[in-house]
């Protein structure tokens, strides 16, 4: 197969792989996110969560709101510029997060165990290595 060739059906395969494994979320796609970046990234504004997530920033501010509600985010003061929030993950929208992400990784779990027998799942997690050194590399980690 052709590297661009490979290259598309690569993209189509893990953005499907991605939303199957989503079917089970318990929160809608844009919250989740908002509370996985939070999670990874540390305080970030509204501006930084729209940009992050590909969205306008008058949508990141519908979920952020949705989820200070929830409690599940927090904001404050920006240091640097009080007219802005910066926002925190409470430890109940990290429970939160973790929960919504054992129910992908059990549901994608159960479907690795379902369908490959012992030789392809161990060539499976040589793939996954080999994702995460090309994620690395597109990242520039």
């Amino acid at each position: 197969m052709h590297d661009d060739a490979l290259a598309e059906e690569l993209r189509r395969t893990l953005g499907e792989l991605v939303r199957a494994a989503r079917t089970v979320d318990t929160m809608p796609p844009g919250e989740a996110a908002i509370l996985g970046f939070l999670d990874r990234n540390g305080p970030l504004t509204t501006a930084d969560l729209a940009r992050l997530r590909g969205v306008t920033h008058q949508s990141a501010a519908k979920s952020v709101k949705d989820l200070s509600a929830e409690g599940l985010v927090r904001g404050e003061p920006h240091p640097d510029d009080g007219r802005k929030l910066l926002l925190h993950l409470t430890d109940a929208g990290r429970s939160r997060l973790e929960r919504e992400r054992v129910l992908r990784a059990g549901a994608l779990g159960a479907a690795i165990r379902e369908t490959f027998d012992a030789d392809e799942i161990q060539r499976l997690g040589e793939a996954v290595a080999l994702l995460s050194r090309l994620t690395d590399r597109l990242t520039g980690r």
